[in-house]
């Protein structure tokens, strides 16, 4: 611990206030001369030298740069949290006049002015961002500004409820959870020091400790990250389109491995069951219902008899779970999964308080004895993650679940919820290690499991998490929003941007958390939402029910209607999340995506497109009649209920309805659909229907069905695997359908039984071939549908020929 460090945690109360005030100075950046540089083309880096220290600039690749400042008699502090990404070492050049030196690769490139000093940022020609002012003190921390052009539309920050739009906006950077929230949260679960930009670049401080972003909150056109200590370097990300920045933004940190299959199916959870009886009821009412489920999530009554208290015992409480090894196998051979909770506390009344005391487990006091302090829960401890012998005192507890057969875990407050600034880790103060706790914590998980069960992916729920946290399989949730129409109404913001922080997973407790509202159209038309979001996890405060199975008849009616479709489009969201692991894609995606050249598209939330090829509307307010709609250019849209046609570029007033909410598929798309299941253990891979949304202005097209058993780690690395590729084009009046597979060398290739439905077919079909031969077919003419049944060897590529 240096001092330095010591005197960072002392400051913390004061920094909060004064960094609301701080003003810079200006003088000690005035002063900055630059006095040199040299150029390394091996390393793709240059390093100019200023009277205040060294900056290093270094090219990962060709949209990626990293700038570094050490100021003097400083060493360079090199441990980020947040990349992973090894320099491909680009091509680099430089030159230099009187004034300027740029450095340069084929896309993204940095000018230094010598004087006034400056940096700046270009991708392939065209400026993105200059630093106003470089690395400098600020009472009580240091700062970097950076120029801002006056109409560009900011992003990022992390987790908030703010509108899209969050240029105006001063964020502290400190992970707390905002219990009932609403429709606006300047503060939440995750925290993170990244801006992106509607000129389509993002700018990733690299550096852990708290903070702030300020994002031109005095509105003259500067944007502004300010720390209390740590390393001064960031990376500015372009790319040629917003997957590509993405994908270039997790490459640098990480993607996200796929999670194991069931994780895309319905969860039954609540806060929470408190008993095995009362656990293994409600799945059994599940069956009964015929409504489809995948795993149920055990909150804190698994460890004890009461909220308060218990907290830390993290073994099974045997008075309330007398055998949760044989429920565990019960709901396993039933095809649920089991997930329980834990939090990274352990109360002085908890049966393991001697245990993690005096085995050294627990964060530290200034004379090294365990941090003791209250908060709800009561008097507690806080587990040292930064530790190693904490770290493998808690990977034993989740190690001992796996073994029990629990399929998940489930990471709480995790910020964590209260964390002293006196409190002192392993390798630094709470303040410097509050942002990575949840993701140091995702890291200690998914690192047990590629130690001790490498075959298995883990499935790993937090509230918490930091820039990079989804390369260790993180699936962050939006805290405990409240239970009403406003509640709602952020859920679609937040997991848009999230998704675009690289935190895809992002997904909210559907129905809402927080309050005893037991509103019927609210949760329905939550469930509704949850269809087109990535995790399908109901949860709520007891007081209201999450789970369909207890609520009112109608609601339950609505609510099977949902989760059966979330079944059924099983193929299409793993080949999307496929997407996710290999390109950082989101799952859920905004409207500019689409549509970079229209302006009104970059604050727009309350339509998005799931996938590539769903265009989805949420109903977020009560009662609502009519639903506006926004349907891109350049594409034919067609109601997914009922194929009505819509060409793109234009908005619509859409009628609502109560038992769905309005959701569009794109022309030209293959949507694959499973057969109706009661869980994802009965998913039939080689049985599916395929449905081609035709339109005569798409003369090609071509999508991707992505397979694996489910469960293995790195399946696709590993060549076990199969991608079924489906091809069109139409020309006159013959549409072929190309079927081909490209299979792992660990996969076995299989026999298809393929139900084909053709959409917006206007006449019935002359004939219908298949491998040459005539297949029979039936047209509906009110629906426009062609329907087929083929079988497939995946081994061979074949041909659809269909004669209009």
């Amino acid at each position: 611990m240096g001092i330095k460090s010591l005197y960072a945690m002392k400051i913390f109360k004061l920094l909060i206030v004064s960094l609301l005030f701080s003003q810079f100075s200006v003088a000690q950046n005035a002063t900055r001369v630059f006095q040199g540089f040299s150029y390394d083309e091996e390393s793709a880096s240059i390093m100019i030298q200023v009277t205040e220290g060294i900056y290093t600039l270094k090219a990962y690749n060709t949209e990626i740069i990293e700038t570094t400042f050490v100021p003097k008699n400083q060493d360079e502090n090199k441990d980020s949290h947040a990349v992973v990404m090894q320099p491909t070492i680009p091509t680099t050049t430089y030159s230099k006049d009187a004034t300027t030196i740029r450095f340069s690769t084929a896309g993204i490139s940095a000018t230094i002015t010598k004087s006034p000093f400056q940096i700046s940022y270009s991708y392939k020609g065209k400026p993105i961002i200059s630093e106003k002012n470089g690395y400098q003190k600020i009472e009580n921390g240091e700062a970097i500004q950076f120029n801002l052009t006056k109409d560009e539309i900011l992003y990022g920050g992390g987790a908030r409820a703010l509108g899209m739009n969050r240029r105006g906006n001063r964020l502290k950077l400190y992970n707390r959870a905002h219990y009932g929230y609403e429709t606006r949260s300047e503060l939440m679960n995750f925290t993170l020091p990244i801006v992106l930009s509607s000129n389509m670049y993002m700018i990733h401080f690299d550096n852990a400790p708290i903070g702030f972003l300020d994002l031109d909150s005095k509105k003259d056109n500067t944007l502004t990250y300010e720390t209390i200590s740590g390393r001064k370097t960031y990376q500015v990300i372009a790319g040629d389109s917003w997957i590509d920045v993405i994908d270039n933004y997790t490459d640098l940190t990480g993607k996200q491995p796929l999670p194991p299959r069931w994780a895309f199916g319905n969860f039954a959870s609540r806060f929470g069951y408190h008993s095995q009886a009362e656990t293994e009821a409600t799945i059994k009412a599940f069956k009964d219902e015929k409504i489809p489920v995948d795993a149920v999530i055990l909150d804190l009554y698994w460890f004890g008899k009461d909220i308060k208290g218990t907290m830390g015992n993290l073994e099974i409480y045997k008075d309330s779970f007398p055998d949760a090894k044989q429920m565990i196998k019960d709901f396993n051979d039933q095809g649920v999964k089991t997930i329980f909770i834990t939090e990274p506390f352990v109360l002085t009344t908890s049966n393991r308080w001697y245990e993690a005391s005096n085995l050294g487990v627990l964060a530290k006091d200034s004379v090294g004895n365990p941090f003791k302090y209250d908060f709800y829960f009561g008097n507690t401890g806080l587990i040292d993650i930064y530790n190693p012998k904490g770290e493998k005192w808690f990977w034993s507890i989740y190690k001992d679940l796996a073994d029990l057969g629990v399929a998940g875990v489930w990471g709480d407050l995790g910020e964590p919820e209260v964390h002293p600034e006196k409190l002192l880790h392993h390798t630094g103060t709470a303040n410097e290690k509050h942002n990575i706790y949840g993701h140091d914590w995702a890291r200690l998980v998914k690192e047990g499991y590629d130690r001790d069960f490498p075959e298995t992916r883990p499935f790993i729920l937090m509230r918490a998490g930091y820039s990079g946290s989804q390369r260790y399989g993180l699936i962050p949730w939006s805290g405990d929003v409240n239970r009403t129409w406003g509640g709602l109404q952020s859920q679609p913001e937040i997991a848009l941007q999230m998704a675009m922080q690289g935190l895809g997973y992002m997904h909210s407790d559907l129905g809402g958390f927080a309050g005893a509202n037991l509103d019927d159209k609210l949760y329905v038309r939550w469930l509704q939402y949850g269809v087109f979001q990535p995790i399908y996890r109901p949860h709520a405060q007891e007081e209201v029910p999450s789970e369909p199975v207890f609520r009112s008849a109608r609601a339950k009616k609505l609510a099977k209607q949902a989760i059966e479709l979330r079944y059924k489009l099983l193929p299409y969201n793993y080949t999307i999340a496929f997407e996710n692991n290999q390109k950082g894609t989101p799952l859920m995606r905004p409207l500019f995506f689409e549509e970079t050249d229209t302006k009104a598209l970059y604050t727009n939330a309350s339509t998005y497109l799931w996938g590539n090829d769903f265009l989805v509307t949420p109903i977020v307010k009560d009662s609502v009649q009519t639903k506006e709609v926004y349907f891109p250019k350049d594409a034919v849209w067609f109601d997914f209920y009922t194929d009505e046609k819509v060409l793109g570029g234009q908005t619509k007033m859409v009628a609502t309805q109560e038992n769905l909410i309005p959701v569009y598929v794109r022309g030209g798309a293959f949507i694959p659909m499973a057969k109706p299941m009661q869980t994802t253990a009965n998913y039939d891979q080689n049985t599916f229907d395929l449905h081609y949304y035709h339109d005569e202005r798409i003369h090609e097209s071509e999508r991707k069905l992505y397979n694996d058993n489910g469960l293995l780690s790195n399946a696709y690395e590993k060549g076990n695997y199969e991608l079924l590729e489906f091809e069109s084009e139409f020309e006159k009046s013959k549409l072929e359908i190309e079927l081909e597979a490209e299979t792992g060398i660990n996969y076995s290739t299989s026999n298809k039984k393929i139900d084909v439905f053709v959409h917006n077919i206007n006449k019935k079909p002359r004939k219908v071939k298949f491998r040459g031969k005539r297949v029979k077919f039936d047209w509906n003419k009110h629906t426009k549908t062609l329907s087929f049944s083929i079988k497939w060897n995946t081994k061979k590529k074949e041909k659809l020929i269909i004669k209009l």
